[in-house]
């Protein structure tokens, strides 16, 4: 999690011991004991271990996160955008800062329907381009994106990038298929749709199903 490189969680002993990886590497440590040793020791280490009240990243200080349901009419507004006739691309966030991608059609809508992970964050995008090129020539100078391309054998992957990536990403993508970028601010994300999937049985999604940088947190 400090690296970026898979799903984030909160990790959590009931109320007697948390670990939070927040976005910016802090890492915040909280225990229901004063702990002065393991205190001391970090800062023997380098590390700079400094108290707070409680943790940013604590489900109980979350806003709730309020996301229209995956229902019926859902997939019946996907599936008249697919008769027009086209493609589209589906963001399946099945955990937090982990995501799997769908190109869709006509033809795989309810395959790619059945195998998706309950209660993940669905996010339908309009479909990648052909013009590869055109996508990398048209990548921002002062921000980062996120970077989804379609590989040769038909994999979709993605990368967030900023603009020190650009000469790496070329290299990368090459023989792509398809491809686009989507900016990272929410005030500039527009997807067609953003629905949440119903869990096992009926249970929505709540923001604890997503589970979570060096402050120490003294509960």
């Amino acid at each position: 999690m400090l690296r970026d490189q898979g799903a984030w969680c909160r990790l959590e002993q009931q109320d007697t011991f948390t670990v939070h990886v927040g976005w910016d590497q802090y890492l915040y440590v909280g225990s229901d004991r004063p702990c002065e040793a393991a205190v001391a020791r970090t800062r023997e280490l380098g590390l700079f271990a400094e108290p707070i009240t409680a943790s940013p990243y604590a489900a109980d200080l979350e806003a709730p996160e309020v996301t229209p349901a995956a229902d019926e009419d859902f997939w019946e507004q996907v599936r008249a955008e697919l008769a027009a006739p086209q493609t589209l691309l589906l963001e399946e966030a099945y955990l937090r800062n982990a995501t799997r991608w769908h190109r869709l059609t006509e033809n795989n809508l309810d395959t790619v329907r059945a195998a998706l992970g309950p209660r993940a964050l669905l996010t339908v995008w309009p479909d990648l381009t052909p013009d590869v090129d055109a996508v990398l020539d048209a990548l921002p100078e002062d921000e980062s994106v996120d970077f989804v391309w379609e590989t040769p054998n038909g994999t979709i992957r993605h990368v967030t990038i900023d603009e020190s990536d650009h000469q790496r990403l070329t290299t990368l993508v090459a023989g792509a298929r398809a491809a686009c970028s989507l900016p990272l601010a929410l005030d500039e994300r527009h997807p067609l749709f953003h629905v949440a999937l119903p869990g096992v049985g009926g249970a929505g999604r709540s923001p604890d199903a997503d589970g979570l940088r060096l402050p120490w947190v003294n509960q």
